[in-house]
């Protein structure tokens, strides 16, 4: 079991940093970016370039819009792989020896993905950083505006809310994709078909879990 659960962090966890680190560094770029262009009024300080960069990223862009990318590239995984056992009969083998499939197969995944809210801090860092970069390159702020814009109004609870739906959201990963791998019935062609689906219904309970987390937390 050990094991097991080493090799799906390498897979789940490790084998996504790439994706992640590019995409929230261009991310918080595009937020400064958007945030500048929109405060040109000059009555309107330009540390707010910062602090609207580092809302979005905390709040929403790191902790959610990451699920969601997570959920096509991490779900459709667990679903195929998990569906390529079952439509190859390696669960009913699985079985045959005694050995509970879904505890086997699920339990690792499920621990594995545990270890998310990590891969969102990285997220959070990075987006930050790369709204820096674009902003202080691009001559929309200077870094001393954009560090005071970070640093203005900073609310702990802004980083537990973001970790909370964070862990919440690692759960939803493990265990939709892998209801759909599990329990799939027929061939190859299902399987994907299978994937695509998964990855509908992780974003669509992603989306609606964030919104009762949100109610729930900061409402």
């Amino acid at each position: 079991m050990k094991t097991l659960i080493l090799k799906e962090i390498d897979d789940l966890i490790f084998g996504s940093l790439g994706i992640i680190v590019f995409i929230s560094f261009f991310v918080g770029g595009v937020v400064a970016i958007q945030t500048a262009l929109n405060i040109d009024n000059p009555l309107i300080p330009k540390y707010l370039v910062g602090f609207a960069t580092r809302q979005s990223v905390i709040l929403e862009f790191a902790p959610t819009f990451t699920s969601i990318i997570m959920a096509g590239k991490v779900g459709s995984y667990i679903t195929s792989s998990i569906g390529t056992m079952r439509v190859t009969e390696q669960i009913d083998a699985l079985e045959v020896m005694g050995i509970n499939a879904l505890n086997y197969l699920v339990f690792p995944k499920i621990i594995a993905l545990m270890l998310y809210p990590f891969i969102i801090a990285i997220a959070m860092y990075l987006g930050i950083f790369g709204g820096w970069v674009a902003a202080v390159f691009g001559n929309y702020s200077t870094s001393a505006e954009f560090v005071q814009g970070i640093q203005v109004d900073f609310k702990d609870f802004h980083v537990i809310y973001a970790f909370t739906k964070t862990i919440i959201f690692a759960f939803i990963l493990a265990t939709i994709p892998a209801f759909y791998g599990f329990y799939m019935k027929g061939g190859a062609l299902e399987v994907g078909k299978a994937s695509t689906t998964s990855f509908v219904w992780t974003s669509v309970v992603i989306i609606i879990v964030n919104y009762i987390i949100t109610q729930m937390m900061l409402g």
